[in-house]
């Protein structure tokens, strides 16, 4: 489902008509393209190939899978394999929280539409 239809509800959310996913988003999407340029510069080419896609996704999906974007960017946090372990948290410390905000608008998108 990407045509940005809450699953349940029968509604529709527009991204541009929510400027806190939107902005939450585009946030997300610039901290992930920092991680991207600090992973080239180290050659760490598996952290390049997991995060390339997703800033261009931050940016223009619609909430429903902007959900499931904001998930696997939440997954490069894994207890075992973490991207913290390879890049600075100077960088991997403001994607994650941009991410959790994400989560957090969209969250409370779900809750209006349900409620």
């Amino acid at each position: 489902m990407t045509d940005g239809t809450v699953r349940g509800s029968g509604s529709r959310i527009a991204r541009h008509e929510r400027p806190a996913i939107d902005e939450a988003g585009l946030a997300a999407a610039r901290h992930a393209d920092r991680l991207i340029a600090e992973a080239r510069l180290r050659g760490l080419s598996r952290w390049v190939t997991f995060f390339e896609s997703l800033p261009d996704r931050l940016r223009d999906e619609e909430p429903v899978a902007l959900r499931a974007t904001a998930m696997r960017s939440r997954a490069a946090y894994g207890a075992k394999d973490s991207v913290r372990d390879a890049l600075p948290a100077d960088l991997t410390e403001p994607f994650l929280d941009s991410i959790d905000r994400l989560l957090r608008e969209l969250n409370r998108e779900l809750h209006r539409a349900r409620g």
